[in-house]
């Protein structure tokens, strides 16, 4: 069996608050597969978007380790952190995080700027990706002339930009009316069937639907962690 893409054991995270240490996290333990599409679920305040932080090297453990594509995170200097992460995740958010004042294409290319890919190879995968979510014939458009579904599209074209094996979605969504949302994890499906690894945060069960695999947190662990009928026999 192969290595898998992620793997925590142990990890917690605790804050420091006015009312004391509070901890989001208790000693989760988990593995994720290549190929795999996994819906973290829970009440507010659950720790899953915390973890998720995690996941995504925005944050770091307060105790637990993190294996990311076979490498140990906390054994990672930052310049080394930052080359795993950019080669390895994408990200997608709740509130899509376009620059308003640059175009489409520029937007979707700027984690190669990152890179240091040339101006014109990064404007040529930028025009790629829009393509492949639909959104080719508006480039050169800036993202408030685009609704708020084909906003989501651009910032997924955005994650896809790098070639991630991985992509991490929080809440994407959350935003979106219930008939965008269902064109937005179509395309999340479509790309979980090319083979990249999707793991999603929702509260949303109709969204978390559309996973082959249910994480379910409360209060900090992890209570259910199971298959879904999408899940190949």
């Amino acid at each position: 069996m192969t290595e898998p893409v992620i793997r925590v054991a142990g990890l917690g995270k605790s804050y420091a608050t006015a009312a004391g240490l509070f901890t989001a996290l208790k000693g989760v333990n988990l593995e994720v597969r290549e190929g795999e599409y996994i819906a973290i679920m829970g009440p507010s305040g659950s720790g899953k978007s915390t973890f998720m932080n995690l996941l995504g090297c925005l944050d770091t453990p307060t105790c637990g380790e993190y294996w990311l594509a076979g490498e140990n995170v906390a054994h990672l200097d930052n310049d080394s952190l930052a080359r795993l992460r950019n080669r390895t995740l994408g990200f997608v958010f709740q509130g899509f995080n376009l620059l308003s004042r640059v175009s489409l294409q520029d937007n979707v290319a700027l984690p190669l700027v990152y890179a240091g890919v040339d101006k014109e190879a990064r404007r040529a995968r930028a025009r790629l990706l829009l393509d492949k979510v639909g959104l080719g014939r508006y480039a050169e458009s800036l993202p408030n002339r685009i609704s708020g579904g084909q906003q989501q599209r651009v910032a997924i074209a955005r994650a896809l930009v790098n070639a991630p094996h991985l992509i991490l979605a929080d809440e994407p969504t959350g935003n979106l009316d219930s008939h965008t949302s269902e064109e937005i994890m179509r395309l999340f499906n479509e790309l979980n069937g090319e083979g990249i690894t999707v793991i999603l945060v929702t509260h949303e069960p109709d969204i978390a639907a559309h996973a082959k695999r249910q994480v379910r947190f409360l209060d900090g662990e992890i209570v259910s962690d199971h298959l879904t009928e999408h899940a190949p026999c």
